[in-house]
């Protein structure tokens, strides 16, 4: 046997990239690589999903919490195939993964071999920023160092294909000849800086106006004392683009929230009532939801120039890194003594928050959605991890789960696909070992994606520094987004395929699995601090919507609380923490 395999290789360069983790599924597509892995103890280390889309998404939630490239890996043919739907979702939401996938041996390719797809045209647009197929072991240290790079560099997938018998042939590398093409460790990154002129102008621009909006989105999150500095000295007040909820805490009195179709009153009030707009990382597509045009002047951020000046007629367009480009923008500013504007946000995010709790507090049965969230708020951990599924649940999301600076989260924000909270959530505790985990899943999407998850979640749990993991299912018996789409457009009253993702054995009030032991030294305070617990304006029924609310949070909070390793258990439902709530 060879001393050193392109399989070996494979491994060792990912090592050398500072790659920890590789999500995946084994076929036989790519059993020259899992063998090196058995040679390489397991490092980096390779996570085992129930489903290639899983790791897919795995190596997404990944990425997204850590800001390092998610890799994933699966067999050819289908195994491919099967990554797609989490790559597309990496590609939308700019999000740096690299796929290592298999291919039938170079012999066989082109004779309609088994499990021979053309894997080059399936991953022509999903992976469009660069792809590769190795056909000797000389090509893997450059189009291996160049997909890592240009994830990175362009925050979008890239895919690297691998014929079985090129995976366990002795590597050689590329030699100092003609046609060959060497490669090197590492990228030291720049700071890209905008135009001082346009920089100037870009001033100018924001201090004519005495009404300033700011629109943020997930690419201002690296620039959030600067973004707070840039508000406050403007008197602006600040909507988050979806994928930009956890760029500022929801606890600023001027952060109107979301904006857009799952967004708040004063998002809208703010982008309608501004005079002048700065959008700071984000590219949010529904342009009805900013200032008419002509009524506002315009200046956007961006780091990428593909990105600049598509969603509104914007006068000055910046492209550079939000944190650089708002430090030079600072010392042109002059300070808005006029504050009636900023008094009238925070007067509107303020009335917003009641009409929230009202809501929140209308009696149903059998629970308020709108009450899980918002109840849930006071007891969200330090530094806990949320992610949510594309449906209702993203509903709820956006609008009642209040950020702190501490919190991170994240969904499928353009695609919008469904499935993604669970996956999501484990990608962030190998990401985030330390730090807890909350997925919102809705009962469809748990049906398709979640419930393999578990024995996922099950056989690696252990190996996490804080175990918690909280999967709350929304259980209503609905693709209840689809539902309410289908009201909106033509007043149908619903699908006659609505109750399709029943359960086969759905009961009126589902019992919560039991929670999980904590050790004896550890106690739930009564209250979060400086809160009152809620209390019913009347004792309620021992059957009523209240009481039953009550009991299943009290559960999902019981999960929430600071805890050591929990004691063994035998299901999975219990490992993961799981939550189901009838909404």
């Amino acid at each position: 046997m060879a001393d050193q395999t392109v399989g070996d290789f494979l491994l060792a360069r990912l090592r050398e990239w500072g790659v920890e983790k590789v999500f995946g599924y084994p076929g036989d597509g790519i059993n020259g690589i899992l063998a090196a892995w058995g040679r390489a103890d397991n490092r980096p280390q390779f996570i085992q999903s129930r489903h290639e889309e899983m790791s897919a998404f795995q190596a997404v939630g990944y990425a997204k919490f850590t800001g390092r490239v998610g890799v994933c890996t699966a067999t050819s043919g289908p195994g491919a195939i099967h990554l797609l739907n989490g790559l597309y979702d990496a590609k939308l939401d700019h999000v740096p993964v690299v796929a290592i996938v298999g291919q039938t041996a170079r012999s066989a390719m082109g004779g309609s071999y088994q499990q021979e797809t053309d894997l080059i045209s399936l991953f022509k647009d999903v992976a469009s920023d660069y792809q590769q197929l190795i056909m000797v072991p000389e090509q893997l240290p450059n189009v291996l160092d160049r997909a890592i790079r240009v994830a990175l560099s362009r925050r979008a997938p890239t895919a690297v294909i691998i014929p079985g018998d090129v995976q366990e042939l002795e590597y050689t590398p590329p030699s100092h000849a003609f046609k060959m093409v060497p490669s090197s460790l590492g990228v030291d990154w720049p700071v890209t800086q905008p135009d001082d002129e346009a920089v100037r102008r870009a001033a100018d621009v924001l201090n004519a106006g005495s009404r300033v909006a700011i629109l943020a989105g997930s690419g201002a999150r690296g620039a959030r004392a600067e973004l707070r500095q840039v508000a406050d000295v403007l008197g602006a007040g600040v909507a988050k683009a979806l994928l930009g909820k956890d760029v500022l805490s929801d606890e600023l009195p001027y952060v109107t929230g979301s904006i857009g179709l799952l967004g708040t009153r004063p998002s809208y009030d703010l982008m309608q009532g501004c005079d002048t707009l700065l959008t700071v990382g984000s590219s949010f597509p529904y342009s009805q939801f900013l200032p008419e045009y002509g009524k506002a002047r315009g200046v956007q951020v961006d780091v990428d120039p593909g990105l600049i000046g598509m969603r509104y007629p914007y006068e000055v367009n910046l492209v550079g890194d939000a944190a650089s480009t708002l430090r030079a923008l600072l010392p042109l500013l002059k300070i808005k003594t006029d504050r009636s504007w900023r008094e009238e946000i925070e007067a509107g995010v303020a009335r917003w928050q009641e009409v929230l709790h009202d809501e929140a507090m209308v009696a149903a049965e059998p629970i308020n959605p709108m009450r899980l969230f918002t109840e849930l708020n006071p007891w969200l951990p330090e530094n806990v991890i949320i992610t949510a599924d594309s449906g209702s649940a993203a509903n709820w999301y956006a609008r009642h789960l209040r950020f702190t600076d501490s919190t991170r989260g994240s969904l499928s924000g353009t695609l919008a696909t469904m499935g993604p909270a669970v996956p999501y959530a484990i990608g962030a505790k190998f990401g985030h070992p330390d730090r807890p985990v909350i997925a919102f899943a809705g009962d469809g999407a748990m049906q398709m994606n979640g419930l393999a998850e578990l024995l996922t979640i099950k056989h690696y749990w252990e190996q996490w520094e804080d175990p918690r993991l909280v999967i709350a299912v929304l259980h209503n018996n609905d693709l209840n987004q689809v539902t309410w789409e289908l009201r909106a457009m033509g007043g149908a009253r619903s699908s006659p395929n609505r109750r399709r993702c029943r359960s086969s054995r759905t009961r009126t009030s589902p019992r919560a699995s039991a929670s999980p032991r904590s050790p004896s030294t550890t106690r739930m305070p009564s209250a979060p601090p400086g809160t009152a617990p809620w209390r019913p304006t009347a004792r309620p029924s021992s059957t009523s919507a209240s009481t039953r609310t009550s009991r299943r949070f009290r559960r999902i909070r019981r999960w929430t609380r600071p805890c050591g390793r929990p004691s063994r258990w035998s299901r999975a439902t219990k490992i993961a923490g799981v939550f189901c709530a009838r909404v």
